[in-house]
């Protein structure tokens, strides 16, 4: 399954939950999203900014998503961090990605990543960025 689709999955569980009443946000967890939205924003922007960076630099934006989603995910507890760490999970794969060619040695298990899996990624990012916009304004 790649990263879009587990995320599509994940925000639909959130906005089910909060559609039962199983999952009410409380004011700190609605400013922690707002907080992580907005960080999210910030590392990964519209695809045609992203588009236009070196592969490094791409990468750099995705990492810096997950320090956001991590930061976020220490600071909570309950449905929100498990909202969390399942948005974490999808993105999983970034932190086995390289922008750099490996000229000599071992490479730490990592791998160089496609262009399809760069906007694969970044997708996956706007798709949480956009759900927790919409779980906040409600």
């Amino acid at each position: 399954m790649d990263m879009r689709r587990i995320v599509a999955v994940l925000v639909e569980e959130a906005e089910q939950q909060m559609a039962e009443g199983l999952w009410e946000l409380a004011a700190d967890d609605r400013a922690l999203a707002v907080e992580t939205e907005a960080g999210l924003r910030n590392a990964v922007g519209p695809p045609e900014v992203q588009g236009a960076l070196p592969w490094i630099g791409r990468l750099e934006h995705l990492r810096e998503s997950l320090a956001v989603l991590a930061i976020s995910l220490a600071r909570t507890h309950g449905r929100m961090a498990w909202f969390l760490s399942g948005a974490l999970n999808a993105l999983e794969p970034v932190l086995r990605w390289r922008a750099l060619p490996a000229d000599q040695g071992g490479t730490f298990g990592t791998v160089l990543a496609s262009p399809e899996e760069y906007a694969e990624a970044e997708e996956a990012v706007r798709q949480l960025q956009d759900a927790l916009a919409r779980i906040t304004a409600e």
